[in-house]
């Protein structure tokens, strides 16, 4: 699958499949939505605050590639975490 085709899956049917895997950090939540690129999995995640109307997103997508997805997702959420807190709210600017 190329990197266009992950991004396509990923906004087409990630978010409501893996919502209820989101992990909720500081008031964000993160739903890991790693993008399978052949045998690798791409460290991917949407990173969201708020509810309703107030609601911010931003797609993370980073370029590093792992085999295992388990291991992508664990890789995912320790990267977002570091993210939210170097950036915390500038993250959706």
């Amino acid at each position: 699958m190329g990197f266009l085709t992950g991004l396509k899956s990923m906004f087409s049917s990630n978010k409501e499949k893996n919502a209820e895997d989101a992990i909720e950090y500081n008031g964000f939540s993160i739903i890991p939505t790693p993008i399978r690129e052949g045998g690798q999995f791409r460290i991917s995640a949407i990173i969201t605050k708020g509810e309703g109307e107030s609601l911010q997103t931003h797609t993370f997508i980073r370029s590093d590639t792992v085999a295992s997805q388990e291991e992508c997702i664990q890789l995912t959420i320790r990267k977002a975490k570091m993210t939210i807190d170097q950036s915390e709210d500038r993250i959706f600017n």
